[in-house]
C-alpha cells in the first residue's frame, strides 16, 4: 500500500448492473473515480455493499482489476467466504489484479468456532503477501470474533487490520487497547459508531455513506483524528439520519436507491434483493435534498 496503516474513509463500493444485470464497468469506473476526487483515502470493491455473495468468481476479480484501473488511492479487496481454500484463490487472484490490501469476512453459515476463525485467517495470511483486514459482522456471519482471536491474529505480519460491525463498542475498545504494540488497525464497519469508534482508538472507517456523502464522512473523522470532537461531533449529528436512512432495509438496497437518486448508477440490484420501497424512496429523496446545500448543518430526521 502507500502506507503502513488504515487511516481515514474508504467507501464500500456499491458494484452497477445493467438492465441484463451484467455489471456496468463503465459506472463502477466512474464513480470510483468520483469518490476518489472527493477525496476518500481508499477504495473497498467487493464487500456486502458490492453484493459480492451474487457475482462469480471472475466478476469479482473484474470488478477488483476495474477499480484499480480507475484510481490511484489503495484498494482494500474483499475476499471472504466460508470455505478458506475459496477465500484463498480469490485472495490470490485478486493480488494478481493489483489489490493494495484484502478485506475478508468471517466464515458464514458454517459458524466455526474461535479455533477454526483463528486458522482459516491465518491459512491465507500465511499464504498471501498483503496486507488484510479481519471483517466481524456477526448479524451477517452468525458468529462474533473475541476479542482474544482478534488479538492472537495481530501478531501476524500480514494481519493489519480489523473492521469492526459487530455493535459492541467494549469489545472494539478492548482489541484497540491490547493491539497497540501492533502494527494494527481498528476501523467501523458501522456508519453510525464510526465516532465512537475513534473516540477509543479506531483509525477510520469502511462506510457506506461515504459512497453517498464522501466529503462529509473525510470530515468527520480527520476532525476526529485531529482531536477535534467539537467539529467531528457535529458532522456525526449532521450525518446520523442519513446513516439510519441506509439501513431502512437491507444493505445495500438504500444505499443503491440513494447512488441513483444523485445520479450515480441505475438503481439496480441482483436478485434475491429488490429495489427500495416506493415509500422508503421518498423518504429517501426528501432527506436528500437536505444535504444538497453544505452550507446548512441541521439535517433534521
Amino acid at each position: 500500500m502507500t502506507h503502513t496503516t488504515f487511516t481515514g474513509v474508504y467507501p464500500a463500493m456499491c458494484t452497477p448492473f445493467h438492465e441484463d444485470r451484467s455489471i456496468d464497468f463503465e459506472t463502477l469506473r466512474t464513480d470510483a473515480r468520483r469518490l476518489e476526487r472527493a477525496g476518500v483515502d481508499g477504495l473497498v470493491p467487493m464487500g456486502s455493499t458490492g453484493e459480492s455473495a451474487t457475482v462469480s468468481h471472475d466478476e469479482h476479480i473484474e470488478v477488483i482489476e476495474a477499480v484499480v484501473d480507475a484510481v490511484d488511492v489503495p484498494v482494500i479487496a474483499g475476499t471472504g467466504s466460508n470455505n478458506t481454500e475459496e477465500a484463498l484463490r480469490l485472495s490470490r487472484r485478486a493480488v494478481d489484479a493489483g489489490a493494495d490490501a484484502l478485506l475478508l469476512i468471517s466464515p458464514y453459515y458454517n459458524r466455526p468456532g474461535q479455533r477454526g476463525l483463528r486458522q482459516h485467517y491465518e491459512t491465507i495470511a500465511d499464504a498471501v503477501d498483503l496486507p488484510q483486514i479481519v471483517y466481524n459482522v456477526p448479524s451477517r456471519t452468525g458468529q462474533n470474533i473475541e476479542p482474544d482471536t482478534v488479538v492472537e491474529l495481530a501478531g501476524h505480519e500480514n494481519i493489519r487490520g480489523y473492521k469492526a460491525a459487530g455493535g459492541d463498542l467494549n469489545q472494539v475498545g478492548e482489541i484497540a487497547e491490547r493491539t497497540q504494540a501492533e502494527t494494527f488497525d481498528v476501523l467501523s464497519g458501522n456508519d453510525g459508531e464510526t465516532l465512537p469508534v475513534l473516540s477509543v482508538g479506531g483509525t477510520g472507517c469502511i462506510s457506506v455513506a461515504a459512497n453517498v456523502e464522501p466529503e462529509r464522512m473525510s470530515e468527520l473523522v480527520r476532525a476526529a483524528l485531529d482531536g477535534d470532537y467539537d467539529r467531528a461531533r457535529e458532522r456525526h449529528h449532521e450525518l446520523g439520519p442519513l446513516m439510519r436512512a441506509l439501513f431502512w432495509e437491507t444493505n445495500p438496497v438504500p444505499v443503491t436507491a440513494a447512488l441513483e437518486i444523485r445520479g450515480h448508477g441505475s438503481g439496480r440490484l441482483r436478485p434475491p434483493l429488490t429495489p427500495l420501497s416506493a415509500d422508503n424512496r421518498d423518504r429517501l429523496e426528501s432527506l436528500l435534498a437536505r444535504y444538497e446545500d453544505r452550507t446548512d448543518t441541521t439535517v433534521s430526521r
